[in-house]
Parts: structure tokens; sequence; C-alpha cells
């Protein structure tokens, strides 16, 4: 197994103090049935994280160097979003392939992969800098144990996320766009038809695109959805441990955090800190990517 370069365990990562803080939401932006609330204090041991999601231009170097096989090449197919397909290729797939129930602008593409993104025909062409998508977590996880990391823990991915604006919707504050500014990579126009590209991203947006939060990281909101360590139980939080959670000891699906270029506040205003979801370790698509921790040395 090859070795993992040392400029991605150096000039990306950061190392966060820990300590106390406020997790969760309460707010009438919470679904309750995600369990965001209560909003109850952690604490948390020191860590590092990298300050940008994975790229595609860090994941080819994994893949070269283990020949790593992702979840979605075996499969032979992942989730792509309709709207990023020229009308004609959708069309078809609406009619013949793999679709899910109220979730219609999904559509199964046989060939789409980390390294074919939009299906047979695509490639990573300008997009070396831009999160690696269509990975599970289980490729996350490969990944993380090949560069000497690991997936963050949802406490971690949190604390990090905040960086240290504690009871705050987004990691700068309350409103989306503050002064009419763009601080993140969603939905704008009406979802799913009309993206305005106010914020000037359809798809993807390079990993270090808008300014950073106080603690250096940039995008944990919009983009790509990121991978966390735990497995999901709405529920479980509120026995959980106070000191460094962990999450269940065992489930069949596992959190992510963030929200992604496709979230709007019509259907999914799950870009947030507090917000969370689930999936089955083995499913990919367009907007799920990941990002790394690691405990001192």
């Amino acid at each position: 197994m090859g070795a993992p370069p040392q400029a991605d365990s150096s000039e990306n990562f950061l190392a966060l103090p820990g300590g106390p803080f406020l997790m969760g939401s309460e707010g009438p932006e919470a679904d309750p049935a995600d369990g965001e609330g209560p909003v109850r204090q952690i604490t948390l041991a020191p860590f590092l994280i990298d300050a940008t999601t994975v790229t595609n231009a860090a994941f080819r170097a994994f893949v070269e160097a283990t020949g790593h096989v992702t979840d979605a090449e075996r499969e032979g197919w992942s989730f792509v979003f309709d709207g990023l397909l020229p009308k004609s290729k959708a069309k078809k797939l609406r009619r013949r392939g793999r679709k899910v129930a109220g979730l219609e602008w999904w559509l199964g593409m046989e060939g789409a992969y980390w390294k074919n993104p939009l299906g047979p025909g695509s490639d990573l062409s300008g997009l070396e800098d831009h999160p690696v998508v269509h990975v599970s977590w289980n490729d996350a996880a490969a990944y993380a144990a090949w560069a000497g990391k690991r997936l963050p823990t949802e406490a971690e991915w949190e604390y990090a996320s905040r960086g240290g604006r504690e009871g705050r919707i987004f990691p700068w504050g309350d409103e989306l766009e503050p002064g009419g500014e763009h601080r993140a990579n969603v939905w704008q126009g009406a979802f799913p038809n009309q993206n305005t590209l106010a914020d000037g991203h359809f798809g993807t947006a390079p990993a270090r695109t808008f300014l950073p939060n106080d603690f250096g990281l940039f995008q944990t909101i919009g983009n790509v959805w990121e991978w966390c360590a735990d497995y999901w139980d709405p529920h479980y939080h509120r026995m959980d441990s106070r000191l460094n959670p962990k999450g269940p000891p065992a489930g069949n699906r596992r959190i992510a955090k963030g929200g992604s270029y496709l979230c709007h506040h019509s259907y999914c205003n799950r870009y947030r800190c507090s917000a969370r979801t689930s999936n089955t370790p083995d499913s990919s698509a367009g907007n799920w990517g990941f990002r790394c921790a690691r405990d001192p040395s």
C-alpha cells in the first residue's frame, strides 16, 4: 500500500483545542425527527481536522497508491442530480432508470463514480480542487485509514463547523446571506427547476470557496454532505456521554452533516451546523463527500 502524500497531512490540517461547547438546536428550523435537540453541553478533547473536504486530486492519489475500488464502481452506478445532465439523457433515465420516490431529481446513472461524476463520457477536467463525490462511508473510511487519519465524530464535526460561535445557525451567524453576501454553495432560486446561480455555482464548488470560519474551515455548510464516524440513531444522544461522544455502538446507517449544493429552504434546510442526516454506509451520490480528522500525536 502506497504512503499518503505528506502535504495532505500538514498543509490542510487544523489543530483545534476542544473543550466545552453547546451542541444541537431546538429552534424552529430544526426537524424534531432528526434528533437535533435538546441543546446540550459537550466537552471534547483536542483534535485535528481538515480545513477542506477531500478533493478529487487527493482522492486520486489514494486510488493510484492503493488500487481502491469504490462502492459505486462495484455496484456499477450512483445517483446523479438530473439538472446536471443533458435534458435528453435525463429524460431517458427518468423513463427507465433508478429513481427515488419523492426525490425525482435523483437519477441512478450507470457508470457514475468519483472519476466520472456525471457518468460515462464525463471526467474531472477542471474539478481537481473540487470535493470528491460519489464516495460512500466505506470509501471515506478507507481513505482516512490510508492517510493516517479517521472520520470526525459528529460532535467534533459540529464543534469545528461552529468555529466558536455557539448557538448560531451557520458558522458565521444566523443569516444565510448577511448583507447580501453569499457564504455557502446552496441552491439559489426555485428548487429543483430554477437555479439563478446567484452564489456563482451550479453543482460543486472548489473546496476553498467562500470565507473560512473562525477556526479556518472552508465550506462546512453546503457544497457536499460530509460523512461522520457515528452510527445513526435520532434518539441516542439523549443517552450518549457528554464527554467525547461517539454515538451508538452499532447500527445500519451513518451520520452526515452540513448539507449540499442542492439544499434549499423549501424542502431541505439541513445546511446548518446542527443539522444531521444519514445514509447506509455503501451509498453514494453526486453531493456526498467527507473531510478527515485525527487525534494529536
